[in-house]
């Protein structure tokens, strides 16, 4: 079950959001299932599948990597926008620099506490803009909104922006994670309105 709270539109789509989205100052919460409760002393994140070695981090070592901090839309797939965010964590490319991939490793799934997954291809995560964020808007996340980790793509729907992440799994295929299982598009464009499975 979705639960969804905070939800307050208030701003028509003036053209500057994607196609069938309306703008909000708001950050709704929407969760699927319970959010985990998740102990920091004992938190993992692991870096696994077709790489030369497989790596793992605890809390501090994740961030020890070198936080950035920058500012980028979000586009949920319920049809709100927030287009003035500000985020602050590790770069995908910062995590990607540490391994070796295989020469025909093209995607990946970002794996989560609570069992939750999505796939996004590499020349995606690759942009300067997608992070695993531990702060928004200047505030450590809440557990609601995904901390003490959460993957931000901002050029693709909210459910790729995967909440409380615990691990990339580099793949030479693509396959679909939990959404993308259950119907949802297998790259989820909001420019594109790629939406459902059935949208082109």
């Amino acid at each position: 079950m979705v639960r969804i709270s905070n939800k307050n539109f208030s701003i028509e789509n003036d053209g500057t959001a994607p196609p069938g989205q309306i703008i909000t100052e708001k950050f709704p919460v929407l969760t699927f299932g319970n959010t985990p409760s998740i102990d920091l002393d004992n938190w993992k994140f692991s870096i696994t599948g077709s790489i030369s070695k497989n790596l793992e981090f605890d809390y501090q070592s994740f961030l020890g990597l070198g936080e950035i901090t920058l500012s980028s839309e979000f586009h949920c797939v319920t049809q709100w926008s927030n287009l003035d965010n500000q985020w602050s964590g590790i770069p995908f490319k910062t995590l990607f620099n540490q391994v070796q991939i295989s020469r025909d490793t093209k995607f990946a799934m970002i794996h989560c506490y609570g069992g939750y997954s999505t796939n996004l291809s590499l020349d995606v995560l690759l942009d300067d803009d997608v992070l695993f964020a531990t702060k928004h808007n200047g505030e450590t996340l809440s557990a609601d909104h995904g901390a003490p980790l959460r993957l931000i793509v901002p050029k693709r729907y909210g459910w790729k922006s995967a909440k409380w992440a615990n691990g990339i799994e580099f793949m030479e295929k693509d396959a679909p994670g939990f959404w993308e299982m259950r119907g949802y598009h297998m790259e989820g464009d909001p420019h594109k309105e790629q939406r459902f499975d059935s949208d082109k």
